[in-house]
């Protein structure tokens, strides 16, 4: 009986290969499972009730018309959703893009991405088609649980055509660290894909570490290793170590047949040491280097070369692919060299097996092997460690883990090894056939507890779990809030707007200097002014020598330095709001040199009487934590100064006590309706400030009082753009 749904109502698995593959057979289209760690895992969540799974099937090209017609059916009968492809895309998509250059970066091998990527236009088709197929059937309540790399751009492209989808993604592979992730041309694209999920699960938490830098990176996102926010919504991070059906093997282990053929295999060895590699033939894998270990441990002991076997199953894959068939040769040519200079008449010391083995035969192997060799240069999880561990119900053996594979941040009783270390990896190799019986137990007991625990059924319930989690309230304003509060804003007679510059009408960008109005604002911003009943009032930390210069010549009341000074109109001089003594900046100045000094990209921006020091273009690690240590410092040193140090967005600011955005509010004329928009800290006091009657509205993804919220700028414009055009010509009173 299969197990329950954990997700409640209907589950879209979306995944490149569907669970079941086409087999010509004389030109009749048969169904077998399909082999893989992707369509093994998710089998039995796949198997609960209320599921689709939408899909490749392989390729029906060659089959007559109404034989993909019925293949076509049969699927749907299963709840199976083909995507189909054609021959050009499978090679364009998959084989040159997907694994030609996603595949090596991710795992590290620069060296094998071609000198010129090919396949991405096909890959964004082929990526729409699959978010074309989910949307087809998509109803309201459906989960969509999307998976791999072949896969990253299709939660952004749900999400734009049904924003109140619940998209989940999880990643099979390593996550680069940011690294290596930025040579990719196309890094931006895809992280903005993987961001259109509400939760984004990856196997080990490294791998979540490297995703959450490299959006704050790449994308300059507010975002930790347990979340992000994105275009107004936030986006959960975590790491979901996927399971296997521990129960499964544990019951085939236990199998009379199986048992007959354990002892059959260790028979034929003749009392030798077993070890067992079972992989897809992929470079991932490092098989040429288990070998040459081998090849190793016996130059330095000859005496194990005829009390050793090892069986290596190579699994084919992805044949017709030009390097994974060099690879191939390589590793049959290592093999060959080693059983000619190592093996006897009677005997060879590696037993190759280039074919997939059935799923009773594997776990004979399992069984049988003293030593299980996981030595992948690089792996997402490795779901053949855990498959090991569940079928030793006798709890001996001993597993060789490389370090490089997720599974070794969970399984820390099997013996770890660097797989670029053939000396170490021989040691290893030794310790592990020589391991005494009650240790091999001691170890194997730890690692079976923790396999059954965290089987697979577990893994899609921790997803499940957490893809079902309200999301925290900082979501968007939805549109119907929107469009009443215009509709409120276009009736009163007196409105007074108060406008931050950066962030909420312009962009952040790398540079202060940079971020000067464009045509289009300074027309938008004269167009309100024309508006009747319309006051347009520009609050900002910018000094008054930068706001005369880009808006000077506009009719609009300017606030410079967070209300420091302050021009009524454009035809009145500037003047000062408080008194703003200086001698404190002398105290403070070596400190903002320090900082500036020690991060390279940062710069401080002096003015009237406070210094604003930006860290935007410097590293963001490093800008964070001298921030932090500038903001400590300056407080120490100013604590007996009137001096507030405060933490704007990739900014210190260091400036007088009471000199705030909060200063406008009572300065303006009585008997307008007071509208404010921010983006920052800065701009929450002048929320705060704000009547009762007051509108707040908040612009981007970071805490805030205020009740509505904007995605970014752009949608800041299009509301004034719309309050113009709304706006009704009323009397002023």
């Amino acid at each position: 009986m299969p197990p329950a749904n954990p997700f409640g109502g209907r589950l879209i698995l979306v995944a490149n290969r569907l669970p079941v593959t086409l087999r010509n057979d004389d030109g009749r289209a048969t169904l077998v499972p399909s082999i893989g760690g992707l369509a093994t895992g998710l089998s039995s969540t796949y198997d609960a009730q209320q599921s689709l799974w939408v899909g490749w099937p392989g390729d029906l090209s060659p089959f007559a018309p109404e034989e993909r017609r019925r293949v076509i059916d049969e699927l749907d009968a299963r709840s199976l959703r083909s995507v189909e492809l054609t021959q050009d895309e499978i090679r364009n998509y998959y084989e040159l893009f997907a694994n030609g250059v996603i595949w090596p970066l991710f795992h590290y091998l620069l060296d094998r991405v071609p000198l010129e990527a090919q396949g991405w236009d096909t890959y964004v088709a082929v990526n729409q088609r699959f978010a074309s197929a989910v949307l087809d059937v998509l109803q309201p309540g459906d989960r969509v649980w999307i998976h791999d790399y072949q896969l990253m751009l299709v939660p952004g492209m749900i999400r734009e055509r049904a924003p109140d989808a619940r998209i989940g993604f999880f990643l099979h592979i390593p996550f680069p660290a940011p690294e290596v992730f930025r040579t990719l041309p196309w890094r931006q694209r895809l992280l903005e894909g993987l961001l259109g999920a509400d939760l984004v699960g990856f196997h080990t938490g490294a791998y979540v570490r490297h995703f959450a830098t490299a959006l704050r990176y790449l994308l300059g996102l507010d975002a930790d290793v347990t979340r992000a926010w994105f275009e107004g919504r936030e986006v959960r991070l975590d790491a979901f170590p996927m399971g296997i059906d521990a129960e499964q093997f544990d019951r085939d282990a236990r199998n009379p047949a199986i048992i007959r053929e354990v002892e059959r295999l260790r028979a034929d060895a003749g009392g030798r040491t077993l070890l067992l590699g079972v992989d897809r033939l992929d470079y991932t894998k490092g098989l040429p280097r288990r070998m040459l270990a081998l090849e190793r441990l016996f130059e330095r002991h000859p005496e194990l070369r005829d009390a050793i076997r090892l069986i290596q199953v190579a699994v084919p894959t992805r044949d017709g692919m030009e390097h994974y068939q060099s690879y191939r040769r390589e590793l049959e040519e290592t093999i060959g060299r080693i059983n000619g200079a190592h093996g006897s008449v009677s005997a060879l010391p590696i037993h190759y097996l280039h074919r997939s083995v059935p799923q009773e035969q594997l776990v004979a192997l399992y069984r049988a092997a003293d030593v299980m060799l996981v030595t992948p240069i690089r792996d997402g999880m490795n779901l053949v460690a855990k498959e090991f561990v569940a079928s030793r119900v006798d709890d001996d053996g001993v597993l060789v883990l490389s370090e490089f594979a997720g599974a070794a941040s969970e399984l820390a009783e099997a013996l770890h090894v660097n797989p670029y270390d053939l000396d170490a990896m021989a040691s290893v190799m030794k310790q592990a056939i020589e391991m005494p019986l009650a240790e091999q137990r001691t170890r194997m007991r730890a690692l079976r507890q923790r396999v059954r625990f965290n089987d697979v059924s577990r893994w899609a319930a921790r997803f499940a779990e957490q893809l079902d989690q309200p999301p925290a309230p900082r979501q968007l304003t939805p549109r119907v809030e929107i469009d009443a509060l215009l509709n409120r804003l276009s009736t009163v007679s007196r409105l007074t707007l108060l406008l931050d510059y950066d962030g909420t009408l312009v962009p952040i960008v790398g540079g202060p200097a940079l971020a000067t109005p464009d045509p289009d604002l300074l027309t938008q911003l004269r167009e309100l002014t024309a508006v009747p009943g319309i006051d347009v009032q520009l609050v900002s930390g910018r000094a008054v020598e930068t706001l005369e210069a880009w808006l000077g010549g506009l009719p609009i009341g300017l606030w410079a330095e967070h209300g420091l000074w302050y021009r009524p109109n454009q035809d009145a001089p500037w003047e000062l709001t408080v008194d703003a003594p200086r001698e404190w900046m002398e105290r403070v100045r070596p400190l903002i040199r320090q900082a500036t000094q020690g991060t390279p990209g940062s710069l401080v921006e002096e003015k009237t009487a406070s210094f604003a020091w930006h860290y935007r273009m410097a590293d963001p690690d490093l800008g964070e934590r001298h921030a932090r240590e500038l903001r400590a410092q300056a407080a120490t040193a100013l604590a007996d100064e009137p001096v507030a140090v405060l933490e704007g967005s990739k900014v210190v600011e260091i400036r007088l006590r009471g000199v705030s955005k909060a200063i406008v509010i009572p300065r303006l004329a009585p008997g307008a309706l007071l509208v404010a928009f921010g983006d920052d800290r800065t701009d929450e006091d002048m929320f705060a400030a704000l009547p009762p009657d007051g509108v707040a509205i908040h612009v981007g993804p970071l805490s805030s009082g205020a009740h509505f919220r904007l995605k970014d700028w752009r949608a800041v414009r299009q509301l004034l753009h719309s309050l113009a055009q709304a706006r009704v010509v009323v009397p002023t009173s």
